[in-house]
This record gives C-alpha cells, sequence and structure tokens, in this order.
C-alpha cells in the first residue's frame, strides 16, 4: 500500500467514526494497544523527540534501502499517534518519504482533534522522519 493509500484507509476510518472525540478515543485506544519500547539505556538524549509534549524517543534504521522506526512514547495520546504515524512512514525508502507532501496529514482532520502542543510534537516527529530519509538516500549513494 502506497503512502497516499494509506493516508486514504486512515481518512475512512476516521469518516466512520464521525465524531473529534471518537476518534481521539480510538487514537487513545491504539496507545492501550501499542506494544512499542525501547530499552532504558536507548531512551536519551539523542534518541529523544525534542518539541514533543511528552517525551518521546525514536531510533531510526536504514537498511536494505528502506527505513525501520521504533518510537516509544511516554502519554497515552502519543502511544497511539505512534502506531498511525508509522503505518505512513515505516519500511517506506527515503525518496518515497521524500516526496510524501506532509500537509496531507492534515486532511485526516489532526489540526482539529490535537491542540497546538501536540501538533508541534508531530511537526517535531516529521522533521526527524524526514531527516532519518535525508540521511539514508545519502548513505545508499
Amino acid at each position: 500500500m502506497t503512502m497516499e493509500e494509506t493516508i486514504n484507509q486512515i481518512k475512512e476510518d476516521f469518516e466512520l467514526l464521525g465524531d473529534p472525540n471518537a476518534i481521539i478515543e480510538y487514537i487513545l485506544e491504539m496507545g492501550e494497544q501499542n506494544e512499542m519500547h525501547l530499552p532504558p539505556e536507548l531512551k536519551n538524549d539523542e534518541t529523544k523527540i525534542h518539541g514533543c509534549a511528552s517525551d518521546a524517543w525514536m531510533i531510526e534504521e536504514c537498511k536494505d534501502g528502506k527505513l525501520h522506526f521504533t518510537v516509544e512514547g511516554s502519554s497515552e495520546l502519543a502511544k497511539g499517534m505512534i502506531p498511525l504515524m508509522l503505518k505512513i512512514f515505516n519500511d517506506r525508502s527515503p525518496d518515497e518519504i521524500l516526496s510524501f507532501d506532509p500537509q496531507k496529514l492534515y486532511a485526516l482532520g489532526f489540526d482539529k482533534i490535537l491542540s497546538p502542543t501536540r501538533l508541534q510534537g508531530m511537526e517535531a516527529f516529521l522533521k526527524r522522519i524526514y531527516a532519518a530519509a535525508q540521511k539514508c538516500k545519502e548513505q545508499n549513494m
């Protein structure tokens, strides 16, 4: 499934839920089911996603021309947003990520359901994703 198709699938899921409160509840439920964890020794200033409202850490791996992300957030909302973002960005080539317009995420309505502080966290997360994609691309040239 392409990144665009993934966005459309998430958008359809959100439209079925309809109400912004139901969407937030869905995201929180995803957070309860999120079992992605980093070992304590990898939770440091280098892996921390600076700019998030709550603590979050990311490990980026560039392998076989694809990027793989391991991410852990400390809040339930962050834990729920992580699987949504990884559905879109995980296991993609650097070119796929770098050619994807992050503004398309706003079609999902995040700007309507997340506070400005949480949106800043999402943007910090995206900056890390795009920086990792650029670094991976340069390593594979």
